[in-house]
């Protein structure tokens, strides 16, 4: 990775797929539509997505906390729409995190207890 510094947005793009789709869904400019709190947005950015899908977003969440603060944060405005970092005024008590590697974290704890990640398997909601 320590390459990443040299990637365009697109490179990066292609590289991080999963993340992407989260960059442009709960965690696209409109995130306060998926939740009322940043801290709610991570919690449900794994509804709605399928086994595969959340196992390959742990894997790339690993591979880019695996980076550096600088690579972090070239990555980062490349994957995601909003700046988890800053103090917004609108939604009033978004919240934010002290640092990009705080909020990347937050969101890998969130898949790796996802409960199918943790069976390792589908979990039929109907059951």
């Amino acid at each position: 990775m320590s390459k990443l510094l040299d990637l365009t947005k697109f490179d990066i793009i292609d590289l991080f797929p999963r993340l992407t789709d989260l960059g442009t869904g709960s965690f696209g400019e409109d995130a306060n539509i998926f939740s009322d709190t940043l801290a709610e947005a991570i919690e449900n950015a794994p509804q709605g997505h399928d086994l595969l899908f959340k196992q390959q977003t742990v894997n790339e969440l690993k591979t880019l906390l695996a980076c550096n603060e600088a690579e972090l944060n070239h990555a980062s405005f490349a994957l995601i729409r909003i700046s988890p970092t800053e103090e917004v005024e609108e939604p009033p008590n978004w919240g934010s995190f002290p640092t990009l590697r705080a909020f990347w974290s937050a969101v890998l704890h969130v898949f790796e207890n996802d409960p199918e990640v943790q069976a390792g398997k589908e979990i039929d909601p109907s059951i």
